[in-house]
């Protein structure tokens, strides 16, 4: 996707995202929280601060698995799960790191989608 493609998508979900939940636009940092409650898979309650870092953390490790950076090592005794990282990163520009993200929320959105 070109970032022109990447941002209308970015907009398309963030006003998705903020109708469903009768809100305003997420950010980034939003989204990772979202990703991080689905993937942990033990449905919305409250969340320490240390706990929503972690969450971002697993959103992270999960979309950045989408290109190959990091495998899913499994669950801890409480069920979250812990990732490895498997390559080396790549320096990536804030913006570069920017549009990735967007790219990769919008397509871990796109396959949640396709797996209703």
């Amino acid at each position: 996707m070109t970032p022109a493609e990447i941002n209308k998508k970015w907009d398309v979900l963030q006003q998705r995202i903020a109708d469903d939940f009768d809100n305003e636009k997420p950010d980034i940092k939003v989204m990772l929280f979202l990703i991080g409650v689905q993937e942990l898979g033990q449905g919305p309650r409250k969340f320490s601060k240390r706990q929503k870092e972690e969450l971002m953390h697993i959103a992270t490790c999960r979309l950045m698995s989408m290109m190959g950076f990091y495998e899913l090592e499994g669950l801890d005794q409480d069920g979250w799960p812990h990732w490895k990282r498997v390559k080396v990163i790549p320096n990536y520009t804030l913006l570069e790191q920017e549009m990735m993200m967007k790219s990769l929320i919008v397509n871990y959105f796109e396959e949640m989608d396709g797996a209703e």
